[in-house]
């Protein structure tokens, strides 16, 4: 059998998709993941965390509201409306969108869990998957959501293990991080700020440490026609711009994704606070402005390079941990796209050029599509869970060749660009 839609990988984007072709007659789909059941950042499910996106922002409901695995569907099943209706939570807690996602996936048979998909290559008249166990499956079209991987600064990587770790591996490393006499917290990030804020409540001694190349802890960028650059409009505008544009654009809109929410830094503030009651500052350091440039393991732990900066100036320290919430980079696809190597067309920088359709433009008879992993051509929305849905029915639309969901042809109050303005 040839399936109509295989799915590599089973995260948020990919369950999105899975949810909302399950009701498509006649579509036939199969989603693979090489883990055994669905986890999404377990590392970081810090108590009271939360998302840093609205519920609606869940598998299907900005697409299809009334799909049977939209939040409010998987509240209802777990006789929880009415306390939630109480809670009266927009943003809900991580763990808890956790807990939906696994659900929704164990009511899905198209996801198929425990299975490794190690090539993909074109077939004539169908791509062919090389899937551990399963054997080779064959699909008319592919959608690539293998999600993003965690990266190390440059001068960190080389060390890493128990002293340098990423914050995705933060929750099993926690004990023994509470337990250390210095602990250095890089990166300014929102998982920066929680794990900052996690060990500066829970130590009960020791120095702290927070550093971050940003010039500031500055707060996510969360007004209302700011986020519009989360928008299917805005995702439009940045897929239409020249290149060296888009690469100049995305560092530039760090607010956006690489900042804090403001209730974050407003805890932060009152747990320092909390501890000069009485006179005297708490035993922790914020440096932003300060770049790591060096580290060399020690016996006593790590001794880091720090460069400031504006001030151009150098200092070193010494600290038995150091947690490094530097973000997440697209996983490399090299091996598992090696059969179409010389079909796929390149950007100037090397990257896998993507229509707007999501759609990668490969010389070959079927359509391969990715999700997360097109930063570079659609802007930083592409990683937005409040996008996953729409992007998912773009998809399913373009593969069945109808429109399968409607989408509305304007989302934002702004106009990006000036192309048909009045």
């Amino acid at each position: 059998m040839t399936l109509d839609l295989a799915g590599v990988g089973i995260g948020p984007v990919n369950l999105s998709l899975a949810a909302l072709a399950a009701p498509v007659p006649g579509l036939r789909a199969a989603f693979f993941e090489r883990e055994p059941e669905f986890r999404w950042h377990p590392g970081l499910m810090i108590e009271g965390t939360t998302l840093q996106v609205p519920f609606l922002a869940d598998l299907v409901s900005l697409v299809d509201p009334t799909n049977p695995l939209s939040f409010l569907a998987y509240l209802r099943d777990l006789d929880r409306l009415f306390p939630f209706y109480f809670a009266e939570r927009f943003h809900i807690p991580r763990a808890e969108y956790d807990d939906y996602c696994a659900w929704a996936s164990r009511r899905l048979p198209s996801c198929r869990f425990g299975q490794r998909v190690r090539a993909v290559r074109w077939a004539g008249d169908a791509f062919e998957l090389d899937v551990e166990p399963a054997g080779t499956v064959r699909a008319r079209n592919v959608v690539l959501g293998v999600g993003t991987e965690p990266v190390l600064p440059e001068p960190l990587a080389p060390l890493a293990g128990p002293d340098v770790l990423h914050s995705a591996d933060y929750l099993p490393a926690r004990d023994r991080l509470l337990a250390a006499e210095d602990v250095t917290v890089v990166g300014s990030g929102q998982s920066g700020a929680e794990v900052f804020l996690d060990l500066l409540r829970a130590r009960p001694r020791g120095r702290l440490r927070w550093v971050t190349r940003t010039p500031a802890f500055a707060p996510m960028e969360y007004s209302k026609l700011g986020l519009e650059q989360f928008t299917p409009d805005h995702t439009r505008f940045f897929h239409g711009l020249d290149e060296p544009t888009r690469d100049r654009l995305v560092p530039a809109q760090w607010q956006l994704y690489k900042a804090i929410d403001a209730d974050t830094i407003a805890e932060i503030h009152d747990e320092l606070y909390r501890r000069t009651v009485g006179g005297g500052w708490p035993d922790a350091t914020l440096l932003p402005g300060v770049a790591v440039t060096g580290a060399t393991a020690r016996p006593d732990g790590v001794e880091l390079t720090l460069r400031h900066v504006q001030q151009d100036s150098v200092a070193t320290v010494v600290t038995g941990a150091v947690v490094c919430a530097t973000g997440y980079r697209e996983r490399d696809l090299s091996a598992l796209l090696a059969p179409l190597a010389d079909r796929i067309e390149r950007d100037a920088a090397g990257r896998i050029a993507v229509d707007a359709d999501h759609r990668v433009r490969l010389d070959a008879g079927g359509s391969l599509f990715t999700q997360n992993a097109e930063r570079h051509t659609h802007g930083v929305g592409a990683p937005d869970l409040g996008l996953a849905a729409w992007r998912s029915a773009s998809i399913l639309n373009s593969v069945c060749g109808r429109e399968v969901h409607r989408l509305p042809e304007r989302t934002a109050f702004t106009t990006f660009g000036l192309g048909g303005t009045p």
